[in-house]
């Protein structure tokens, strides 16, 4: 595993995918790294129960969901977080560990973002979990509970830039749910986004209607919340979306729900038309900053 820069092909080593709690290798009669096999268990302890064994091309489509690259300021450290199967776990490395550190017994994460030397992950149902990775023993607390636990919608946390966290709440629907109808049909858009603002002290989450002058994308990366007046291409008040749905991992054939959200008032439309069908990989959104990687580009 490594953290990889898309433009420079600069490339970071992480810990092994063996020091993952859920993952055991297995070695040949050489002792070569042949396959793994892969735990569903989610208890402190490894265990035999429902284990399964994958190739190790196969590894990423039964473990890997979401991954972070986080800086600390105190420490001038980097920590490197994986939300992962099963159930969406947590583990963290920082950079230089030699294995993964499982935060054990917690699950169903959706995203995570660091601030003022605190990990926020966002779960399920909404709730929020702090986890301090700075000492030898991980000290965690509950944030935020979540009362709307029955519209099974998709949860972010975003850190704006004036400093504060926000929540995201994401509904997605499909045009076709005919189980007998070709995958293909199947499509996804989304329906309703709702954000909250985050207050750590005291422990409160509430609603805004606007975010004014700023901007988010969400997606399959790390959450983003930008100013539409540093970035004049994109539209204030609206949020930019990519397809994280869990259906991708079987149907990657089907139509990517890629849109803008209005909130101003509750509508989306397509940023391509026709709509993309790619199959592969994953849409996400990133923002590379051309100039830091390449000076030359400011005298052009």
């Amino acid at each position: 595993m490594h953290i990889v820069n898309p433009i420079t092909c600069e490339q970071i080593a992480l810990p092994s995918v063996i020091t993952i709690v859920q993952v055991t290798p297995v070695f040949d009669e050489t002792g070569a790294l042949c396959k793994y096999i892969y735990s569903r268990d989610t208890t402190e302890h490894r265990s035999t129960t429902d284990p399964q064994a994958v190739d190790l091309g196969e590894l990423r489509q039964y473990l890997q969901k979401k991954a972070f690259v986080f800086y600390d300021a105190s420490t001038g450290g980097y920590i490197a977080v994986l939300i992962h199967d099963p159930d969406g776990q947590l583990s963290f490395a920082w950079l230089g560990d030699d294995k993964w550190t499982w935060l054990k017994l917690r699950c169903f994460f959706q995203d995570c973002v660091y601030k003022d030397g605190m990990l926020y992950a966002v779960a399920s149902l909404g709730e929020i979990h702090a986890f301090d990775l700075r000492g030898p023993v991980v000290a965690t607390e509950l944030i935020a509970g979540w009362a709307d636990i029955f519209s099974c919608p998709t949860f972010y946390i975003v850190q704006a830039p004036c400093g504060d966290l926000m929540q995201v709440f994401r509904s997605q629907h499909v045009v076709d749910c005919d189980p007998c109808a070709d995958t293909s049909t199947h499509v996804h858009y989304t329906s309703k986004i709702k954000i909250f603002e985050v207050e750590t002290m005291p422990e409160k989450v509430v609603g805004i209607n606007s975010l004014k002058d700023h901007v988010l994308l969400v997606g399959q990366n790390q959450s983003l919340c930008l100013s539409a007046e540093e970035y004049p291409q994109l539209k204030a008040n609206n949020v930019y979306v990519t397809d994280d749905h869990k259906y991708l991992t079987f149907y990657k054939n089907n139509r990517r729900d890629i849109a803008v959200f209005d909130l101003a008032n509750n509508s989306s439309e397509e940023l391509v038309s026709p709509p993309l069908w790619s199959n592969w990989p994953t849409p996400i959104w990133i923002t590379p900053s051309l100039t830091k990687l390449y000076p030359t580009l400011d005298n052009l």
